[in-house]
């Protein structure tokens, strides 16, 4: 497969609404304008579909299985094939009576990675925010490692991010870019959001590339208010664009040579004293 070294990404910070119809049909104009600008590969959010809310949630939820209940997965393949690119973010997933926190990635309408969140965010901060994912949605087990023309990618969702090893694995499997789709909020978005991304980037010498949902503003406190400001961090940790809360569109060139040459330059990886201390592979 013939790579191509550099390349622009988008990362599309989408707004939210009641409907995902309407979410999807201001999605799919803004994939179709990033593909005018020569946009190769695309980045969603976590939950991109719907609003962040338990019954909204349900209701959303896909079965990828079923081509009759699954218009956010046909959006994506459809657009990914029509316009020869790669799609990537995150949706709610029904699966025999269960849900999950999905993720799933298109290249030139094929189906070349399907992801189910390893990390549920289960935290009780005093004073910040309670949450309990593991309520709703049950828990994936494996890795998602897939190539593509743009390079070899890994895939987590979110809360996964905060787990080095997770991205440590993937990176040792050859990952040059890891993809984060997430909804963190407003506690421990602005005390943690930049710094995990930049700090994966650089443990791991990979490009991270995380896009968020535009925050839904509501004063009811069973919507989740996420923190946006979706960010692409380069090899060396450092910041290539970002934004804020609102709804916005990031678009970065990346140029793979990078990783090669800041893995040549700080080898940190054939410097591992493996006879201390190692890590599994595990996964597929």
């Amino acid at each position: 497969m013939q790579i191509l070294t550099k390349y622009k990404v988008a990362l599309i910070q989408n707004a939210i609404f009641e409907t995902k119809q309407k979410i999807l049909e201001g999605v799919a104009a803004q994939i179709r304008d990033c593909v005018q600008k020569e946009c190769k590969v695309i980045f969603l959010g976590e939950f991109f579909n719907t609003v962040f809310e338990t019954n909204h949630l349900k209701k959303n939820a896909e079965d990828f299985s079923d081509k009759n209940n699954r218009e956010t997965y046909n959006l994506m393949q459809q657009l990914s094939e029509d316009l020869q690119i790669m799609i990537i973010g995150g949706l709610p997933e029904v699966a025999d009576g269960k849900l999950f926190n999905a993720a799933l990635a298109f290249n030139d309408g094929k189906l070349v990675g399907q992801y189910r969140k390893c990390h549920l965010f289960d935290v009780d901060i005093p004073g910040g925010i309670t949450h309990f994912e593991s309520n709703t949605f049950g828990q994936g087990n494996d890795y998602c490692i897939f190539d593509s023309q743009y390079g070899r990618y890994g895939l987590g969702i979110c809360y996964d991010i905060r787990f080095p090893v997770f991205s440590q694995v993937m990176r040792d499997q050859g990952c040059q870019v890891l993809s984060f789709p997430s909804a963190f909020n407003q506690t421990t978005g602005p005390l943690h959001w930049e710094l995990l991304n930049r700090a994966r980037a650089l443990d791991n010498q990979v490009f991270v590339a995380s896009t968020q949902a535009a925050r839904y503003y509501s004063d009811d406190p069973d919507y989740y208010q996420t923190w946006g400001h979706s960010i692409i961090t380069d090899p060396m940790g450092r910041v290539l664009a970002t934004c804020g809360s609102d709804p916005a569109v990031l678009i970065q060139e990346i140029n793979l040579s990078l990783v090669d040459q800041i893995r040549k330059n700080i080898p940190t990886s054939i410097q591992k004293r493996t006879d201390l201390y190692q890590v599994s592979k595990g996964g597929k």
